[in-house]
Parts: structure tokens; sequence; C-alpha cells
């Protein structure tokens, strides 16, 4: 996509023509999300962004929590003393640019997602006395409800579903349990025309490789967020298949409490460092 004299591309080379936003999610396309961003804006992109618990700190009971950067016009105002410039909404659609935001973060923000709710998460669920009595227990804290239509959050369900069952988060698909997820690549150096491949850059200037996602689909019961800092490919290679061993040893450890069976759940191939 050409804006001012300035390509932005997407990640697949020739693009992917027309697509809707279910296809665009699915496919992970980026040249559909830099227009949907020049439409909305940055300021429209960071309040809903913030709706999602980005950045801000989550108010888990951990000491020096992040906030991450989520920009707007009034941001980069105080920040730089500088008007915000049409071209940097495009990249910050994607999540590059001025973004900043913590794995915590990204967990919560699938797992609003998943439930129209957000929650404060607690490092600690209980706490038990020796003799196995509870001395404490810390019990789902809702902080806000995601003000937006069921259609509109079904829309995206369904989307993410579709990236896990055929889309590019394929490798985290779990036979018998319905998985949705987004992948993500975050770029760390600016590579210009010439674009290597992550075995030709020196190890700290690959990307990072993104995966969150929730299951059940239709009865969420997990959401994890999977970063892997300069992997040596992509969110949908290196991250879905720790995220797919991840919710498969949880659906398992779950079966052996609960005495019900994930009959068609096995052990994930593991995946090389």
């Amino acid at each position: 996509m050409q804006f001012g004299n300035h390509y932005f591309r997407c990640w697949k080379k020739g693009g992917h023509g027309s697509l809707n936003l279910h296809e665009a999610l699915v496919n992970s396309c980026d040249s559909y999300f830099y227009q949907v961003g020049e439409r909305l804006g940055i300021d429209a992109i960071a309040d809903w962004a913030h709706k999602f618990g980005l950045g801000m700190p989550t108010g888990v009971d951990l000491d020096h929590e992040k906030p991450g950067t989520i920009p707007s016009t009034w941001w980069k105002k105080k920040r730089f003393n500088e008007p915000w410039y049409a071209g940097e909404t495009l990249s910050n659609a994607i999540g590059q640019g001025y973004v900043t935001v913590t794995p915590l973060q990204m967990a919560q923000a699938i797992s609003t997602l998943a439930v129209g709710k957000r929650f404060r998460p607690h490092f600690v669920k209980q706490v038990l006395s020796p003799d196995g009595e509870v001395v404490e227990n810390y019990a789902p804290e809702m902080v806000a409800e995601l003000p937006m239509k069921k259609s509109s959050l079904m829309q995206v369900r369904e989307a993410l579903r579709d990236v896990v069952a055929r889309g590019t988060g394929n490798k985290a698909n779990i036979p018998g349990i319905e998985v949705a997820g987004k992948t993500g690549t975050s770029q760390v150096v600016t590579l210009g025309k010439t674009r290597l491949k992550a075995s030709q850059l020196p190890r700290e200037e690959r990307d990072h490789a993104w995966f969150v996602a929730f299951a059940p689909v239709d009865d969420p019961q997990i959401a994890t967020a999977v970063l892997v800092e300069h992997a040596d490919g992509g969110g949908g290679a290196i991250a879905a298949p720790l995220t797919k061993q991840i919710m498969e040893g949880y659906f398992r450890l779950q079966q052996e409490r609960e005495g019900t069976k994930y009959a068609d759940v096995r052990p994930a191939a593991r995946v090389p460092f």
C-alpha cells in the first residue's frame, strides 16, 4: 500500500488480493489493516486498545509492572512536543511504530475478547495451610465490560477460530478442541527494501514471534500469550506450536483432575529452540 512516498508492505509477497475482515484476520493481511487504521485514525485505535487493557498496567499483584505504550495525538504531543502524522497511523495500526505491550497484557486482551469482560490477573490463585485448609482465595475480579456488540464479538471470534483451523495459526490446532488465536510478528529493526531471511540476520535483529489464543472457543477456559524473542520465524511457525503444547498440557491435567477425557488430545512434537 502506497502512502505518500512510502510503501507499506504485507508479509506475503504479492499480497492477498481482495479480502473481507474475516479473511484478513485468517490470513493476517497487513495491507488490510493499514487501510482500516487509516480510516479509523490513531485516536480511535488508542481508545479501543485501552478498552482491551493495553497501554496501562493490568493490576497484577507483582511490583514494577510496565504499562506499555499505546500512542495517540495527545501522547505524541506530550512525549515529543510534535504533531501526529497520518503516515504514522499505518504502522501503529498493526502494532508496530511506537506500540509496546507486555505478554501479560496480550493474554489479558485475548481473554477479554474471549468472554467480553476484562479481569484483573492474579499471580496466586489460592493459599493453603500445611494441612490443606484454604487460608486465602483470590476470586476473579472484573475490571470492565467490553462495550462491543455481541454480533461484533462473535464475528472476530469466528475469524480467530479459522486462524487456527485453516489460517496462519494452524500449528496450534488441537484435534477435538476448538482453539481461537492470532499470530503476530514484531519487527525489531527497519529492513528497508531488502528483505532478508531470519537466518541471514544477527540474532538481535531478528523479529519476535507472537501468538495469543483461547480455548475452547464456545466455552473459554484458558487464554495464553506466547512470545519468542528474536525467533527464527514468525508467530505461526514458532509461537503457535508452543501454544499447542501449553494447551494440550492444560487439558490433559484437567482430565486427570476431573476424571473427564479429551480422547483426541495427544502430546505435540517438541519445538526446538
